[in-house]
Order: C-alpha cells, then sequence, then structure tokens
C-alpha cells in the first residue's frame, strides 16, 4: 500500500497509527528500522487483544452489509480477512513487549508527536488519515500532515477514500494547502487495493 522500496526501507521509518497490525515485528526482524505510534499502546498486550476481539465482529458485519465495496482478489472473503488480521495480531502480540521496552511502540496521537524534528525519513499512516473524514476536519488533517512533515522529510498516506469507500472531501483543500506551504505533493497510484478504487496514496515530500 505504500509501495516502499529497499531505499525507503534503508532509512528509519514511522509507522503513526499502527495499531495491532505486524509490520514492525516482520520489519524489525528483516533488519529495518521502524517506530510504531498509537494511543492504543498505552494499554497492556492483553487489554489490546480483547478490544481487538471486541471490535471485529462488528468489523466484520460493516464488510459483509457492503460486499460491493471490496475487491475478493486476495482475500477470499470476510472471515479470511478475519484469520488474516488476527494472524497479524498475534505476530504484533508477540513482540509487543520486547518493541515497548526498546522504544519501537510509542504511545502517541496526532496531531502531536513526542519525536525530534526531522528525526524520521519516511513516516507512513494507513487506514487514519481521510478515512475517517466524518470526524476529523480537513483543519485536523492539515495540522496532523504538518507534524508528521516536521519529524520526517516525507510523508505517505493510504488510503485516500472515507468509510464509505468515497474519495475524502479533505484530499484536495489538503493537497491545496501544503502545496501552497512550499511542499511537493503528489497522488501515487500503488498496487495494493482492498477497498474498491483505494489504490491510491498521498505522497508529500519536503
Amino acid at each position: 500500500m505504500f509501495a516502499l522500496s529497499e531505499e525507503d526501507l534503508a532509512g528509519r521509518i514511522l509507522g503513526c497509527g499502527d495499531g495491532p497490525a505486524s509490520f514492525n515485528a516482520e520489519a524489525t526482524a528483516a533488519g529495518h528500522k521502524i517506530v510504531s505510534c498509537d494511543p492504543i499502546y498505552a494499554f497492556s498486550g492483553p487489554q489490546i487483544e480483547a478490544r481487538v476481539q471486541q471490535c471485529y465482529p462488528a468489523m466484520i458485519a460493516q464488510v459483509k452489509a457492503q460486499p460491493e465495496n471490496f475487491l475478493w482478489d486476495f482475500f477470499r472473503d470476510p472471515e479470511q480477512l478475519v484469520e488474516y488480521r488476527l494472524a497479524a495480531m498475534r505476530r504484533f502480540l508477540a513482540d509487543y513487549d520486547a518493541g515497548r521496552a526498546t522504544g519501537r511502540y510509542v504511545t502517541a496521537a496526532l496531531p502531536r508527536l513526542p519525536f525530534a524534528d526531522r528525526a524520521f525519513e519516511l513516516a507512513l499512516c494507513s487506514h487514519f488519515l481521510f478515512l475517517y473524514s466524518a470526524h476529523f476536519d480537513a483543519e485536523f488533517h492539515c495540522r496532523a500532515i504538518h507534524e508528521l512533515l516536521r519529524v520526517a522529510r516525507e510523508v505517505r498516506v493510504f488510503p485516500l477514500l472515507d468509510l464509505d469507500c468515497r474519495r475524502s472531501v479533505h484530499v484536495e483543500p489538503v493537497r491545496e494547502h501544503l502545496e501552497i506551504e512550499g511542499f511537493r505533493v503528489e497522488v501515487v497510484r500503488v498496487s495494493y487495493e482492498f477497498q474498491r478504487g483505494g489504490n491510491e496514496m498521498l505522497r508529500i515530500q519536503r
């Protein structure tokens, strides 16, 4: 979903809003330098697992209610989607305590992050910005991306759709704002697509 190259993976990467995903665990095992931040990291592993188990039935019900909004070429059906997501969570949980102890999992939330200026080469944000457009306005998105650009040389946000699988109303206002501020902004098509039409990321560079 982020079209990561070997060059990208060679730098220090921040995953913002990573939640109980396995990217940090898998990338760290491969020798890469990853820090993940999320407010959920204030909780213990068992607490996170319990919360995820509570939330999955509602998520699956939403997917089943609108199957036409998704492409089923990688995941066979909603049940297999859950299997993959829970497997990723287990990989995360196996790494979580060690990762917290070494500073790879940091409790933090946009639009303010506890990292030094340009601490990372690349900041990634998946399934938070733009996806929850009904909950966070364009001003919040601008503030959040500015903060990501403070701590990283480049920012990538995926997807550009909201929860209804429509292009977020905030994409163009945010893009225009960032271009006025002097940043290079482009919409890049990627190979990953699960939400129908959700195969683009916003790439912002200094």
